[in-house]
């Protein structure tokens, strides 16, 4: 299976810093994975449903780590060169200054 689109909509709030959806094969797609900031940096969140008891459950999840390895990559390197072409929203792991200041 191969990624052959990825968009990135960035959104620069404190640990939510984008959405992605995914296109394989050009024949499936999957919304809403989300690029986050971490303790370590950031790390892609599969779309998920919450439950009733206020836990959160992965929707779609790769099945071994190869392909998760391989697809985080190739979205965390979009959402790089989207960062690329916005320079106004901050990147992740740097906090916006305040003018001001």
């Amino acid at each position: 299976m191969k990624i052959t689109e990825i968009r990135i909509h960035l959104m620069g709030e404190e640990r939510l810093k984008a959405f992605a959806s995914v296109t394989f094969d050009d024949a499936f797609v999957v919304r809403n994975m989300k690029v986050v900031e971490g303790t370590k940096g950031v790390f892609l969140c599969m779309p998920s449903r919450k439950l009733p008891d206020g836990s959160h459950k992965d929707m779609v999840h790769p099945i071994n780590q190869e392909f998760r390895r391989y697809l985080e990559e190739n979205v965390l390197k979009a959402y790089q060169e989207e960062l690329a072409k916005h320079p106004q929203v901050p990147p992740a792991g740097t906090e916006p200054t305040d003018p001001a200041a």
